[in-house]
């Protein structure tokens, strides 16, 4: 009697002590930034230096030209279609009022003709048609705007999907934001950036629990970026145990349903 109850004591010790384990890493793991002391002093730390968007392929701009004529704005601003993007599902394509930059890198503007912005900021694209539209008008505005700024969020968020921001200045938190922040089982610790860069990919592990994110050159995204969120432990942990319950209910049920036919005949 005495050893089967030291042994149930011993077996509920384990189980908490397990139970505290995992609780105590969940814990430590939540917080952003845990590296920041608990203090009323402010901490300044000095973010990667944000470097402006270049036009590539496929994107979609926004122009817009104003003059000092307006039925000549009218005439110049007639974009007439809307630009759909080419790696939407056929099903499923979203399209955008805008311009789009063809496979050569330009963009048809009414009146103006083909203007190549590949490789150039907004800000340098703007520059580059305000001379191709001074040949034919005083005192153009131009204005020039991603129209199709996407980011791509997955894995433990509250909110996965894929979104279209107007601000070209996005950084890792303001995605994450979007999504709803971080479920409780997502890894803060090990997060995966996933760019496109010159027709390869590129994986970037980045870490919020730590304050030198705001140093790392990924801080700041790009267009078509993608975020992937890890499960922790605990989630696989919990995943596992729902499995091998629901198995165990299955096959108790399945046990009882044979000794009833078997009685029954």
């Amino acid at each position: 009697m005495s050893f089967r109850r030291n042994f149930a004591f011993f077996k509920l010790l384990l189980i908490f002590l397990f139970f505290g384990f995992f609780s105590c890493r969940t814990v430590n793991n939540i917080p952003y930034f845990s590296d920041i002391s608990d203090t009323s002093k402010p901490l300044s730390v000095h973010t990667s230096e944000y470097k402006e968007l270049v036009i590539q392929k496929d994107d979609i701009l926004t122009i817009s030209i104003q003059t000092l004529d307006p039925q000549s704005n009218s005439s110049v601003n007639q974009s007439g279609s809307t630009a759909v993007l080419p790696t939407s599902p056929i099903a499923n394509q979203q399209q955008y009022p805008g311009y789009l930059v063809d496979n050569a890198g330009q963009v048809s503007i009414p009146l103006i003709g083909n203007v190549k912005v590949v490789g150039l900021t907004t800000y340098q694209a703007r520059d580059t048609i305000i001379k191709r539209v001074q040949q034919y008008y005083i005192n153009p505005t131009v204005q020039v705007r991603f129209a199709n700024f996407k980011i791509t969020v997955i894995g433990e968020v509250t909110r996965p999907a894929s979104y279209t921001v107007p601000n070209e200045k996005v950084s890792i938190l303001d995605a994450i934001g979007l999504a709803g922040d971080l479920t409780i089982f997502g890894r803060r610790e090990n997060i995966l950036l996933v760019r496109d860069s010159l027709g390869s990919k590129q994986f970037v592990r980045l870490n919020l629990n730590s304050s030198d994110i705001v140093k790392s050159p990924y801080f700041f995204l790009r267009q078509n970026d993608v975020i992937y969120v890890e499960p922790n432990k605990q989630k696989i942990i919990a995943s596992d145990a729902a499995r091998t319950r629901t198995i165990t209910i299955g096959a108790s049920v399945i046990s009882v349903l044979v000794i009833l036919l078997t009685r029954i005949k």
